[in-house]
């Protein structure tokens, strides 16, 4: 399934505002979620990303705005909310336990249970073989420890983690930081999977050359506003750096002031 698919968002945010106290961290943000479509969320530090996630997987509401799932208006007001609509969130933390194997770590909070409310490994290690085995997701074994794992090899383990519920969007944050180039490259290819399924995945990073790579659409935030969209596939990484740093904004009060210069006019234009 691609983006092109339909034209209802999976996700859809309008005029989205939170404010901590006397910090506005969002002002009037928005954000499309198309399914079989990767949109990456950038922005400097501060600029509203994790804000909006927060917003967006219930873990803080926010004070105005709208959600649409699906085309039908809904509220998230806490996790389970976003986990029943078919929201997922894997966090930089990856929330791994070290000291468990692959398969005790996808299934725990959720384990499978047979006959008698004994605990029913034989399944849950057949459903994480299938699992991992579709999302070409390569490691020793399903019962190796996942602190023997490689940095790439536990980032896809939570994210095979979070499609145990089905979900139709999966929020990867900073999926890529710390890893190293090979690394990297595997969930890289993880992502592209995720797309080539038809889920809708969101990933917010501060690598722009990661960003390129995986994502089809651009949307960045700048002082909790949106500061401007991008095709990944034809506009430039200059053109998104200017819009994170708010260049693109004084390149364009400058050329209207040109403008103005050219035509005779008087107008004084404010930054």
């Amino acid at each position: 399934m691609t983006a092109t698919a339909t034209a209802t968002p999976v996700l859809s945010l309008r005029g989205i505002s939170k404010r901590f106290g006397e910090v506005q961290a969002l002002t009037d943000a928005q954000i499309d979620v198309m399914p079989g479509e990767v949109v990456a969320l950038v922005g400097d530090n501060g600029a509203g990303k994790s804000t909006l996630v927060k917003v967006i997987s219930g873990v803080g509401p926010a004070n105005n705005g709208t959600i649409e799932w699906e085309g039908q208006r809904v509220s998230i007001d806490g996790p389970k909310d976003a986990q029943k609509l078919g929201i997922a969130t894997v966090y930089q933390d990856l929330a791994l336990a070290d000291n468990l194997d692959v398969v005790a770590n996808l299934f725990l909070g959720q384990e499978e249970h047979g006959a008698g409310g004994v605990l029913d490994d034989i399944d849950m290690e057949r459903q994480a073989r299938e699992l991992l085995e579709t999302l070409s997701v390569k490691i020793p074994s399903v019962r190796t420890q996942v602190a023997s794992l490689s940095g790439g090899q536990r980032q896809s383990v939570a994210i095979a983690r979070s499609l145990l519920g089905e979900p139709k969007i999966v929020i990867l944050d900073e999926p890529t930081a710390a890893l190293g180039v090979a690394q990297t490259a595997e969930v890289l290819s993880l992502i592209k999977r995720l797309k080539e399924r038809g889920y809708g995945v969101i990933v917010i990073s501060h690598n722009l050359a990661d960003i390129f790579e995986v994502a089809d659409r651009i949307v960045v935030l700048r002082l909790g506003r949106n500061a401007g969209e991008f095709d990944a596939h034809s506009d430039s990484s200059e053109d998104v750096v200017a819009a994170i740093t708010g260049a693109s904004d004084s390149a364009a009060l400058e050329r209207e002031r040109a403008r103005i210069g050219k035509s005779g006019g008087e107008k004084e234009v404010q930054p």
